[in-house]
């Protein structure tokens, strides 16, 4: 079974779909309608913006998006039999999937955008990526903290991202270098994301996301709160809310999906980080870019 996975925040470059909207009618035409539904010009921002620009959370993740859920439309004879995305990613993997209709998902991605921007905004807090120890002395360090800092990424094996206020993840972070960690880094992020901080944006979101019609879909699609496969609409819905303040389970994602037959990953959108993780969980498996 051929699998295809969704990058999030973190894949977006300068010049990010241009390629796209200058080669094929029907992409330049969903950019369009994007720029329209946005209310601004994200085209611009896109494809001639610089880093700084992009790296707006109220630019990002709608960005990430549009090139994902676009190029995914450019791919000849698109049949999945199971899909799943990092974070961001699994909005993306929805529309793929029929789940969602392109302007649904691109609302639902701005307004959860913004909702995690304003939540960043209210309380700083950041995050920081641990290599070389073990989830379960990452989760230990994390409980042991009195402030606010849990795991939030589980991206492969031997590597873990945690979030938290900034004197947790400090503290974090000098705990796990003195324990043998690879590296301990804090990371140039917004904000404290897929931890409970962003309890703000969870409520915002859920409110839009049960006003939104889901579809069964295509295929099943493997949800970051659970790692586990599901077509049914509403147990989607809840895992898709429970995911803004819950974990990303990636290495379990893919250690589930290996499990259930997949016998190659594509992954659909800029960059190649999520091809980098899935061969730290099997070396052997063929990955590709779409």
């Amino acid at each position: 079974m051929k699998a295809y996975v969704f990058p999030g925040q973190g894949a977006q470059f300068p010049g990010m779909g241009k390629d796209l909207y200058e080669d094929y009618t029907e992409a330049k035409e969903r950019f369009e309608e994007a720029n329209d539904i946005l209310g601004f010009h994200i085209t611009r921002l896109m494809f001639d913006g610089t880093e700084e620009d992009l790296r707006q959370t109220k630019v990002t993740q709608p960005a990430i998006f549009l090139h994902s859920v676009i190029l995914a439309g450019t791919i000849e004879d698109f049949q999945p039999e199971m899909v799943a995305g990092h974070s961001l990613g699994e909005f993306s993997s929805l529309v793929a999937n029929k789940t969602l209709s392109f302007a649904d998902g691109l609302k639902l991605v701005s307004q959860r955008a913004s909702a995690m921007q304003k939540a960043c905004e209210a309380e700083p807090s950041t995050m920081a990526a641990i290599l070389g120890l073990d989830d379960h002395l990452v989760e230990e360090v994390c409980a042991a903290i009195p402030e606010v800092v849990v795991p939030a990424n589980y991206n492969s094996p031997g590597q873990i991202v945690i979030s938290g206020s900034i004197a947790s993840i400090d503290k974090a972070v000098e705990k796990l270098s003195g324990m043998g960690a690879k590296r301990a880094i804090k990371l140039s992020v917004g904000g404290a994301f897929h931890s409970p901080l962003m309890e703000p944006a969870r409520k915002e979101l859920e409110t839009a996301i049960m006003n939104t019609p889901f579809a069964t879909p295509l295929c099943p699609v493997y949800q970051n709160f659970t790692a586990l496969p599901t077509s049914d609409p509403d147990t989607i819905r809840t895992n898709l809310v429970a995911q803004l303040t819950a974990p990303v389970k990636w290495t379990q994602t893919v250690q589930h999906m290996l499990q259930d037959g997949a016998s190659s990953f594509t992954e659909v959108g800029p960059g190649k980080v999520l091809q980098g993780l899935i061969k730290k969980v099997d070396r052997d498996i063929p990955t590709s870019s779409a």
